[in-house]
């Protein structure tokens, strides 16, 4: 296996980019390799690392179809829905409760 460029943090050459300096160009990698990759310094633990990818090789993204807006929406409303009242919360309903809030601390839903 070959390797790639390192580059230090903000002295990447001109035509590389991340996936989200490309996806905010609305490109998508397209199953380029990498191209090279960024390294920036942390106190405690190792460097973080960001791949950069070909910007000319890049392609456009996908866009969405009528089944994937459809999936979307299923899957948002599922995180709304609380398991044990079955009711649509109206927010993402946090993973460390399980349930919504009404549902987790009954006798303060009760006291208000």
């Amino acid at each position: 296996m070959a390797s790639i460029p390192v580059y230090s943090w903000r002295l990447a050459p001109e035509g590389l980019a991340t996936r989200r300096q490309l996806r905010a160009r609305g490109l998508r990698p397209g199953g380029q390799d990498v191209a090279a990759q960024i390294e920036r310094p942390r106190r405690c633990r190792g460097p973080l690392v960001a791949y950069l990818y070909s910007i000319e090789q890049a392609k456009p993204v996908r866009p969405m179809t009528p089944a994937k807006w459809a999936a979307l929406t299923k899957a948002n409303a599922a995180r709304r829905t609380c398991p044990a009242c079955r009711r649509d919360a109206g927010y993402v309903i946090p993973t460390s409760l399980g349930t919504c809030v009404a549902c987790t601390y009954p006798e303060e839903q009760r006291a208000a």
